[in-house]
């Protein structure tokens, strides 16, 4: 994997060959940093990475300049990594040893963009949890962004506050909102 653009552009990241991960590829990672790059100014958001696996978009967003970042993955190879990882750069990314829907049920940490990268295989219903569990508990500011990524042959249109998804290869990154009253207007 490799650093897209920012301070690390170009920096080659080799992980561990025994940690159970699948990076985001660098073809959908710089894809869905173009459309983020539209939107926020790096340098002034929040991060929550979530099954952040090697660290990949953490590590993206350190190089953007984003001071605000949390990872959070179970796996003890995952953290042990991101942390060496992240010190060898002096990134600032803080490590979470947790399950992901046991620390989106306890958590209070509001961020401006959510990032969740769970395996492809898990269940739709297990898919469905990220969001509800985001949005029940406050997680996500007002105008921030809930990404997931998943499968392209996983359909997560019919969620609550689902608001798009872009597909690049066989990887999709479904984007959820805040829900406003703009109808209104």
């Amino acid at each position: 994997m490799r650093i897209i653009s920012g301070q690390f552009k170009g920096r080659r990241i080799t992980a561990p060959k025994k940690l159970p991960v699948r990076p985001t590829t660098d073809m959908a990672k710089e894809a869905l940093f173009n459309i983020l790059n539209n939107q926020y100014y790096f340098d002034s958001v929040s991060v929550l990475d979530l099954f952040a696996g090697t660290g990949n978009i953490s590590y993206e967003f350190a190089s953007r300049g984003t001071e605000h970042i949390t990872s959070v993955d179970q796996d003890y190879g995952c953290i042990k990594f991101i942390n060496q990882t992240a010190a060898s750069f002096e990134m600032p990314i803080q490590t979470i040893k947790s399950d992901v829907f046991k620390f989106l049920e306890s958590s209070k940490q509001q961020a401006t963009i959510i990032f969740a990268d769970p395996p492809y295989d898990f269940p739709i219903e297990e898919f469905a949890k990220i969001p509800e569990l985001v949005f029940e508990n406050n997680l996500l500011e007002t105008e921030g962004l809930l990404i997931v990524e998943h499968s392209k042959h996983t359909d997560l249109s019919d969620l609550s506050n689902y608001s798009h998804s872009k597909s690049y290869g066989g990887n999709t990154f479904s984007f959820f909102e805040n829900e406003t009253n703009d109808e209104e207007e």
